[in-house]
């Protein structure tokens, strides 16, 4: 389903070759989406997203091991710049074979997630909404204390592109902010709820201080994925869009049960799990 936009609505354009679309996107349950296009991101400091898991960690969660991720390149194949125009990117550039794992909202708070990413190391990156985890900031604190990058999607969630420019900014610095006090790092990535933005997102994002609008290729749903494009498989780069959620949005699935499921989905097509974040050069001063 493709939608196009004149003027604020959602719209699906072309850019580097990448199809808009989407179903999947952010919301208490699933929700449309609407759009990529080209390069760039920032975070926390992290550790190197090529550490492995034992397999006996795997093991626990019944799982087989995926393949170990590659050195991320020293030359950074997508570079952030403190000024000018904000980018969009759907995946990044790179011949290695290896998929980026973005986990967005933060209304789910399983302590057996937690557990999960310790034992197996799987780097992820975090797009957090303050009305989803104000209940509870410290819960994100030990998968950031893993190298998971925080990331900015809005203190309430709107859609975008249906707000005008003073709400907007509204939106992306105040989550700025509080996740900057709350969390001790300022995000350079943003994502808009349900995919959806205009040219005033990208304004209010450049003035509130990330730099970069990340959208995504595949949205993880509860056994399997859903594809932007026809061919249906991963591709070198790819970046997954997968939620905070339990079984009242997974149809009686846990949060760690989906996650094994998508890195079945994963290592069924032999990719491994790198970290955003170590695909990106920030911007000086960074």
């Amino acid at each position: 389903m493709k939608r196009r936009n004149t003027g604020g609505r959602f719209y699906a354009p072309l850019a580097s070759g990448l199809l808009a679309l989407s179903v999947g996107g952010c919301g208490t349950s699933g929700g449309n989406a609407t759009n990529p296009a080209s390069a760039t991101v920032g975070g926390t400091p992290g550790t190197a997203s090529h550490v492995t898991a034992e397999p006996a960690a795997w093991q626990k969660w019944g799982l087989t091991p995926l393949l170990a991720a590659p050195e991320p390149p020293a030359d950074k194949p997508i570079k952030l710049s403190a000024t000018g125009p904000v980018p969009v990117f759907a995946h990044v550039p790179t011949s290695q074979k290896v998929v980026f794992i973005t986990v967005d909202d933060g209304l789910e708070k399983d302590p057996k997630f937690i557990e999960m990413m310790r034992d197996l190391k799987i780097p992820i990156t975090m797009f957090l909404m303050n009305d989803a985890i104000k209940s509870d900031y410290g819960y994100f604190k030990p998968l950031q204390a893993m190298g998971n990058h925080i990331q900015n999607h809005t203190l309430h969630h709107p859609a975008m592109n249906t707000i005008p420019l003073v709400r907007q900014k509204q939106e992306v610095c105040g989550d700025q902010k509080i996740l900057t006090q709350q969390f001790g790092t300022a995000p350079f990535l943003f994502r808009p709820p349900y995919g959806a933005y205009n040219n005033s997102t990208k304004t209010a994002v450049g003035e509130c201080g990330p730099r970069a609008i990340v959208w995504w290729r595949e949205s993880m749903q509860v056994r399997n994925m859903q594809y932007q494009e026809p061919g249906k498989k991963l591709r070198p780069g790819d970046i997954i869009l997968a939620h905070f959620r339990g079984p009242a949005e997974l149809k009686g699935a846990t949060m760690t049960e989906m996650f094994a499921n998508l890195l079945k989905r994963i290592r069924e097509q032999g990719f491994a799990v790198a970290r955003l974040e170590d695909y990106i050069q920030p911007p000086a001063g960074h």
